[in-house]
């Protein structure tokens, strides 16, 4: 039977690392998003073909179902990674990807792969729609991370989010700032590997206190009445991780003269910041070398 799904990307507005332990964070499902088809053929193959948003083929693989081991592949340790996921899904559904079950997957990314808008988190939602499995479970099978990206696959408004006992507790929000113009993301130009970070992050004792006041400052960038309330929540924001990273803030590192607030986004050093300032502020960053520059409205 052939099948189709979709899934939406993620921007991680506050408590990125402190959301690992507990802290309250934004979350907000972007308007690019990653599909998958699947179309049957009486075979005992799964050929794979993903492609990317200039409609390209970025990554192919060909996998034998009666071990799922791949060949011809296109990268070896994308195949890995993709083999343990479908190993994974297996488990937990044993008539997924069953003997007779081939046929050829499609994905397609509507944003560039190197943006870090949730690539993977797309994929493995997509794949647990397939094999009508959790994909909370099937994330922490193959991954570390609190699972706000897959929250953010499953639905299209503003979520807050938190681990409690290890669980997600979602609860949908609003989050229409009224100087949504004045916001933009723009792209660091490299994307950032997030896996070893988490790791890092994980062993570290964060206080209750701390955690705390994460989950404050989330509800007051949601509750902030204008532009200059907005920026004091991210400069608190950004001294108080920097404190816990023990790193500066990318403001201090890249755009110190920058007339506004900048804020990181998810792991800190690269994908996408968060620029709340002066409605010119494209031209700032455009001459700094960073031409990536989606505005608030375009990006949700």
């Amino acid at each position: 039977m052939d099948f189709k799904t979709t899934s939406s990307g993620k921007i991680l507005m506050t408590s990125e690392y402190v959301v690992l332990k507990g802290a309250l964070a934004l979350a907000i499902p972007t308007r690019f998003k990653q599909s998958l088809i699947f179309i049957k053929k009486k075979s005992n193959k799964l050929i794979w073909k993903s492609y990317d948003s200039k409609n390209k083929i970025w990554f192919n693989c060909e996998f034998n179902l009666s071990n799922l081991h791949f060949t011809n592949s296109s990268n070896s340790k994308k195949g890995k990674v993709l083999q343990s996921i479908l190993l994974s899904a297996k488990k937990m559904n044993s008539s997924f990807l069953s003997s007779d079950s081939g046929g050829i997957v499609k994905t397609k990314l509507d944003f560039p792969n190197d943006w870090g808008l949730g690539s993977s988190s797309t994929l493995i939602n997509n794949i647990a729609n397939w094999a009508k499995i959790d994909p909370y479970k099937l994330l922490w099978s193959n991954y570390k991370g609190s699972g706000y990206d897959i929250a953010c696959a499953k639905t299209k408004t503003p979520l807050l989010y938190k681990l409690e006992n290890s669980l997600p507790i979602i609860q949908e929000t609003s989050f229409k700032p009224v100087f949504s113009d004045n916001l933009f993301f723009i792209h660091l130009n490299k994307k950032q590997e997030t896996n070893n970070q988490i790791k890092i992050f994980n062993a570290k004792k964060i206080s209750s206190n701390v955690i705390l006041a994460f989950s404050q400052l989330t509800k007051k960038f949601i509750s902030s009445n204008n532009l200059i309330e907005f920026q004091n929540c991210i400069k608190k924001h950004e001294l108080l991780l920097s404190k816990e990273l023990k790193r500066k803030p990318i403001k201090e590192i890249l755009f110190k003269d920058y007339k506004g607030e900048i804020k990181s986004l998810g792991a800190w050093g690269g994908d996408f910041i968060l620029a709340a300032g002066p409605i010119d502020s494209p031209s700032y960053f455009t001459k700094k070398g960073f031409k990536t520059i989606i505005h608030f409205k375009k990006m949700f």
